[in-house]
């Protein structure tokens, strides 16, 4: 039986519709951040809360159309909501019992993750898994599928054609292995993706979940939990 890439989970509209999301479509996921990096051009904490705004309108467009505009989003979504739809969708994590004001926040990921996102060749990568899919065009790709599954099907794709490389390296007397660790943008994209933006680097403990955890056969929800030691613990009367 085929394992889930990721999760979705339950989002309430303050008139109690419930919606599941999960992670944007790469064609929402790539507006969403071209709008996300404009939060380092805020200059106050309403601007950027304009942007978060205009960032959670997008997911709704793809999760519920009903919902397309910034104005939409502040008449049904109360502002915890807001949070935890950028959290889901976006990987955007902001904790509004932080010290930190949300613009801080917002803006130290942003800078966390711009480089991996800008160096990563995107058009390279759905180039690379195009041919084994069913998909008309890019725009259908990016339309059908989200970063987990696209990483997914490019393990798939790249473990199978290693194993042929490294079968037939192996009778010539190379060990692939031993060559071929190394940390790039890819593997920082990765990190970020199945740590739900928690981290770049591809050795942190919290990066393994999702399918990362299936591959190595343990991770976070499978035999494993983690404690974010950085986080406040909450009040108690």
């Amino acid at each position: 039986m085929a394992k889930s890439v990721y999760d979705k989970k339950i989002v309430y509209l303050i008139d109690g519709t419930g919606i599941e999301m999960g992670p944007l479509n790469i064609k929402y996921l790539k507006r969403f951040m071209d709008v996300f990096y404009l939060i380092d051009f805020a200059t106050d904490n309403d601007q950027s809360m304009s942007i978060l705004t205009e960032c959670a309108a997008i997911c709704m467009q793809q999760y519920y159309p009903l919902i397309q505009t910034r104005a939409d989003v502040e008449d049904a979504i109360d502002l915890p909501t807001v949070y935890q739809i950028l959290d889901i969708c976006g990987g955007v994590k902001i904790d509004p019992n932080k010290t930190e004001e949300v613009d801080e926040q917002a803006k130290a990921q942003a800078q966390e993750n711009k480089s991996t996102w800008k160096d990563l060749d995107l058009a390279e990568l759905e180039a690379e898994i195009f041919p084994i899919g069913a998909w008309k065009n890019f725009e259908e790709l990016e339309a059908s599928i989200t970063m987990p599954e696209l990483i997914q099907l490019l393990e798939q794709k790249r473990d199978e054609r290693y194993n042929e490389h490294k079968f037939f390296a192996a009778i010539q007397g190379v060990d692939l292995d031993k060559q071929s660790k190394k940390t790039d943008a890819w593997e920082e994209m990765k990190s970020r993706v199945f740590s739900g933006g928690q981290t770049n680097n591809p050795d942190d403990i919290i990066s393994y979940q999702g399918y990362k955890a299936q591959q190595a056969g343990f991770g976070i929800g499978m035999g494993l939990d983690y404690v974010d030691m950085k986080k406040k613990p909450e009040k108690t009367d």
